[in-house]
């Protein structure tokens, strides 16, 4: 069954292709929902929202977008909810463990090195507003291209681009402090 008739199917036939729908993109929405309110519970949340507001827009989906990205919208818009009833910042976003790829057994400087960046990145990241953690998640975490993006924010390509760009400024902003203490201290080889 083609992914762009699921709705379609699942409209006509009442539920019979919704737990496909289910099945097929919660594991994606529940990542990206994750790293948008940082922590686990509030992203089983907003994945089980978004699937309610989706089955019950299942008559208004028009077929101009896909599938993932219609669900996405509705996941990011449930998370951007959330987090604007919360504040827009000061959530902590998770971070991988594996962020850096070694090449041997990091050494316990590096280790304890990478641990300090994480904590930062992270840090960085819940300073940003709602939007531009959404874009940069979607962007740099998902490798979601900026058209798909722009259709799940709702907002025009180029505005999309721009919700990147200031993300990736901030970040890098923000991380420059721990960049320059790396190239002194050597560490920035790792």
């Amino acid at each position: 069954m083609e992914e762009a008739t699921l709705p379609e199917e699942a409209h006509a036939d009442g539920r019979a292709s919704f737990p496909t729908l289910v099945e097929r993109h919660s594991r994606y929405l529940f990542r990206v929902a994750y790293r948008m309110t940082g922590n686990e519970q509030d992203a089983e949340d907003m994945v089980q929202e978004a699937f309610l507001r989706a089955h019950r827009r299942f008559g208004s989906y028009d077929g101009q977008a896909e599938v993932r990205t219609w669900l996405t919208r509705i996941a990011v818009n449930c998370c951007l909810d959330l987090l604007r009833s919360r504040g827009r910042r000061g959530i902590p976003v998770p971070l991988e463990e594996n962020l850096a790829v070694w090449t041997s057994e990091p050494s316990p400087e590096q280790r304890m090195f990478s641990e300090e960046i994480r904590r930062h990145l992270g840090a960085a990241l819940s300073r940003l507003t709602a939007a531009e953690r959404a874009a940069f998640v979607l962007r740099h975490y998902e490798g979601a291209p900026v058209e798909e993006i722009a259709r799940a924010l709702g907002k025009p390509a180029g505005a999309t681009r721009h919700c990147v760009f200031r993300a990736v400024q901030k970040l890098r902003e923000a991380l420059a402090p721990l960049a320059a203490a790396a190239r002194a201290s050597g560490e920035a080889g790792i």
